[in-house]
């Protein structure tokens, strides 16, 4: 009987020995009444939740509140000139209309010499104060003769190229297994989508590393190079198209790296889809934009991540596609594989029955 008293008093103080963890920080014991596991793995949690947290709001910010570096630290209006590839329709024509309204002299590249000749002049009567020269070039034959006009044109001292955008790209005429692409269409996509931009950027960037010593206010250069989301996800039935804009992108954060340092600012703009001939899309949306919304958001957000908050050296400029690509973010690449595949049949499909229409109305 007497013993039953210091038993209960035993288990009650091993029960407390087991409940209390006793920690020492900086000689000083601190009692804890949970395992020190959980408050490890607490903080990990507090800290990813935290990074989240901060993501969606930098996102937010970014696509909501803040704008972009201003278009005259590149030179507008100091008689600075942007080169502008593939400017004859869509997102190109766009980034001239609006770079040139910005107040850039414009040098118009693209291999319809009438249709830049048709340019000029509609830049020309809206923006009288500017200077612009067209220079054809069939980009799907980049080599050093091809660009001997622009060699030239380039390196005139009275040159100053604040701007370049590597616009210009071609994808597969419709969705189409590796197995059965045209060696044709293969060669066509790398040789416009990596070849020519490699050249005309290695031409070019003597001239934008130099500015720093020109007389004059000290300005920023501007690369912009035209990406896609099928460089960021793999898009089967577009594998040539969807690995010659991964190449970019590695190459776009390469580059950017390396002249930073010499005021040179490179970003890899990534559009989902817009009005234009590539995409065969006529109506704008919520989702589609024109190529005019789309430059416009590009050129206020120039420096800004938006949607590619984790990529250095990237944009997507146009808010619902910022909202996708920030969101992809998040899904496994095996899904976003999966549904490329699904959607690029479906489109597959659709095209080889209006090929198939056609095909009938015309006989």
């Amino acid at each position: 009987m007497v013993a039953e008293p210091f038993v209960a008093a035993h288990s009650a103080h091993a029960r407390d020995a087991v409940a209390h963890h006793i920690i020492h920080i900086f000689g000083k014991p601190i009692v804890m009444d949970v395992p020190i596991s959980a408050v490890i793995l607490s903080l990990i949690g507090a800290v990813a939740l935290g990074k989240l947290v901060v993501s969606i709001l930098v996102f937010l910010a970014e696509t909501f509140l803040f704008t972009g570096e201003s278009l005259k630290t590149f030179g507008a209006k100091q008689n600075r000139w942007a080169v502008i590839t593939g400017c004859t329709s869509g997102i190109g024509e766009a980034f001239a209309k609006q770079l040139a309204r910005a107040g850039f002299n414009v040098c118009l590249i693209g291999r319809n010499e009438e249709s830049l000749r048709k340019l000029e002049q509609e830049i020309s009567a809206k923006s009288p104060l500017v200077q612009t020269t067209v220079i054809p070039i069939d980009l799907s034959h980049p080599t050093p003769e091809t660009f001997s006009a622009y060699s030239k044109w380039i390196a005139q001292p009275e040159v100053q190229v604040g701007v370049l955008v590597n616009n210009a790209g071609v994808s597969h005429s419709m969705p189409v297994s590796f197995a059965e692409t045209t060696l044709e269409e293969m060669d066509n996509i790398l040789q416009v989508n990596i070849h020519a931009t490699l050249l005309l950027t290695r031409l070019t960037l003597p001239r934008l590393l130099t500015k720093k010593s020109t007389p004059g206010p000290k300005l920023k250069s501007l690369i912009l190079n035209i990406g896609s989301f099928g460089g960021t996800v793999p898009s089967p039935l577009l594998a040539t198209y969807s690995a010659s804009k991964a190449f970019l992108a590695t190459w776009n954060k390469a580059l950017g790296e390396e002249v930073k340092k010499d005021g040179v600012v490179v970003r890899l703009v990534l559009p989902g889809f817009v009005v234009s001939k590539m995409s065969k899309i006529r109506r704008p949306s919520m989702m589609v934009p024109t190529p005019q919304t789309f430059v416009s958001s590009t050129l206020k957000s120039i420096g800004l991540n938006r949607g590619a908050q984790s990529r250095v050296y990237e944009s997507t400029p146009y808010w619902t596609h910022a909202a996708m690509d920030y969101i992809v973010g998040f899904v496994p690449e095996s899904i976003t594989v999966w549904y490329n595949l699904r959607l690029h049949k479906d489109i597959r499909a659709r095209a080889l029955k209006k090929q198939q229409r056609d095909k009938l109305k015309s006989q």
